[in-house]
């Protein structure tokens, strides 16, 4: 190994200590913006953060290929990882590292030629075991009756720059929650993050009750409110916390120099999640990706069953495929769209991006793109191959035992919501499409339009939450033309096939809605009539004049009854 080789090993370590050094300070901003209320700051700081690594690799792989003055040749190539091995051992963010060497040996290469050898497909630097939390969590020892005061020190020691307003009644609350659960008059220990997870208009203090069954999530969500801070409510359930780390969501501003200790932290409290989903929620979702991969690779050994078409009726846009045993969704995008959708590759994958870099106010499922994925063809049901050689033969290459999918997504599994409707019961059916209509009434907060609203584009999650997934028609709401159908007198316009009226590029005629969502009676029966306002234009533009008056909606990770003012029924007017 050569001193050049050493020294553009030290190129790529600078470059992930430098993107880790940036993104740190972005989301150590992140209190100052929220003691703010700099909301539209909150969201600006999210977009850059999630930037920010493709620029530290793209401008790392420029440092690399201008170091060495030409492309790096494959023992070239193998002698680095090498020589980037030895700077792994004794590295506080090993893991992460290896994440980013990836990306910057996949597009010093362009994606092409690549190599296992040459990436860190399993890590170098073993996973850690239990590690020490001291330096990321307080401990606290809470005898019958002292619980109010410990927790009133404990949020002291956070030093909020605003006042909490009503904090001796917020704290009751939250004993009167405890006692509720049977847990207020007995010895408690409590373990927090000593540091809070901030997201849209929210701050919240994530700890766990340590019981020998097994710990308990203890989440306080703090918001503003006018004069000062308030506790909005207490989270003790592990659906609850799933919910609020949830892959529909914008990623947490957290600081902690070692992610790693979060995570373990966090993995009892979410033990339906997987590691990469929470190195997704709190930010790092390349490595993130990593994990996935790597999991995606054990979950193949351990397992016999074959790649299969996705339940759902079959896309315009992607073809779309799952493993039965896994929980996610592969999505390719086709080579020629079924008519009447007319998008092209270069579109859909721009409005894929938008999403990523958008807050998905939990109402929009994350994704994970991936070039030049591999799949042992003897794992691909003859179903699936002939669809994919039909659909998306221009993304597939064959290779002795392998099929290679050049662009793909991944994307949690879901029921899409029109077979959930058909087998819903009348109950089951009326909760479904509520959440149907809040999840459309908070991305047009969140200045999303989808586009496409039929049902088939929309899943239900294991907890009966509503998800947007196809985004190859989606939209600001500020680029909307909202319109009412203009009004006739003349039959012959009434029954005419076509409008009767102009129609512009940007024109949407919310009343339309009614027709091809409430087409079947017993759905139309179901629909609750306080959403009906979704199907005039009025609505519409109320809510584009809400954005552009710089408005940031309220959008809760939790249940509104669930907040202490329901809750309890007190009045935050004191």
């Amino acid at each position: 190994m050569n001193s050049r080789t050493r020294e553009m090993a030290h190129i790529v370590m600078r470059g992930f200590d430098d993107f880790h050094r940036y993104f740190l300070v972005l989301t150590q901003g992140a209190r100052a913006r929220f003691e703010r209320q700099d909301w539209q700051g909150v969201q600006q700081a999210a977009r850059r953060r999630i930037w920010l690594y493709d620029e530290h690799v793209n401008n790392t792989v420029r440092a690399v290929l201008d170091y060495n003055r030409s492309p790096l040749r494959h023992q070239e190539l193998k002698a680095l990882k090498q020589a980037f091995n030895d700077l792994l051992i004794n590295h506080a963010n090993a893991d992460m590292a290896e994440s980013f060497y990836n990306s910057v040996y996949r597009r010093s290469t362009r994606h092409r030629s690549i190599r296992a050898e040459n990436l860190y497909v399993h890590p170098f630097v073993p996973q850690p075991g239990e590690q020490d939390l001291a330096p990321v969590t307080w401990h606290y020892q809470i005898a019958p009756g002292a619980l109010v005061g410990t927790l009133q020190h404990l949020l002291t020691r956070l030093r909020l720059a605003p006042p909490f307003i009503h904090l001796a009644r917020d704290l009751e609350h939250v004993r009167r929650t405890l006692a509720e659960q049977g847990l207020a008059d007995m010895p408690l220990r409590l373990t927090v993050i000593n540091t809070l997870f901030y997201r849209n208009k929210g701050a919240y203090l994530i700890g766990r009750l340590e019981r020998p069954e097994g710990p308990l999530p203890f989440i306080l969500p703090i918001l503003h409110e006018q004069g000062g801070l308030v506790i909005d409510t207490l989270l003790l359930s592990h659906d609850d916390a799933s919910i609020l780390f949830g892959f529909a969501r914008a990623y947490f501003m957290v600081w902690c120099p070692q992610p790693s200790l979060l995570v373990q932290f966090l993995r009892p409290l979410l033990p339906n999640k997987s590691d990469y989903e929470i190195y997704n929620a709190i930010g790092w979702q390349k490595h993130g990706k990593t994990i996935f991969y790597r999991e995606f690779l054990q979950q193949l050994q351990a397992s016999r069953d074959r790649f299969v078409p996705a339940e759902g009726i079959k896309g315009m846009v992607m073809s779309v495929f799952t493993l039965p045993s896994s929980d996610v969704v592969f999505k390719v995008i086709k080579d020629k769209v079924t008519p009447p959708k007319t998008v092209d590759r270069a579109t859909v994958k721009a409005k894929y991006r938008l999403v990523k870099q958008h807050d998905r106010v939990g109402r929009m499922a994350d994704t994970m793109e991936f070039t030049n994925f591999e799949l042992p063809l003897n794992r691909i049901s003859p179903e699936l191959l002939d669809e994919l050689q039909r659909e998306v033969p221009s993304q597939l290459t064959l290779r002795d035992d392998r099929l290679i999918i050049h662009h793909l997504y991944t994307e949690r599994r879901m029921i899409p919501l029109n077979l959930h409707l058909e087998q819903a019961d009348d109950q089951q059916l009326h909760d479904a499409l509520d959440e149907y209509a809040n999840a459309l009434k908070q991305l047009a907060a969140a200045n999303i339009f989808p586009g496409d609203m039929l049902f088939k584009n929309f899943g239900v999650t294991r907890h009966g939450r509503v998800i947007f997934y196809d985004y190859d028609e989606i939209a600001y709401m500020t680029e909307c033309h909202f319109r009412a159908i203009p009004k006739t007198d003349h039959l012959q316009d009434q029954l005419c096939p076509e409008p009767w009226y102009s129609v512009g590029p940007n024109d949407v005629f919310p009343e339309e809605f009614k027709t091809f969502l409430l087409y079947k009676p017993r759905v139309r029966a179901a629909f609750s009539e306080q959403h009906m306002e979704l199907f005039t234009a009025e609505y519409w533009r109320r809510q584009q004049q809400n954005i552009e008056s710089g408005m940031v909606g309220d959008i809760f990770p939790y249940q509104c009854r669930q907040r202490f003012r329901y809750k309890y029924g007190e009045s935050r007017e004191e």
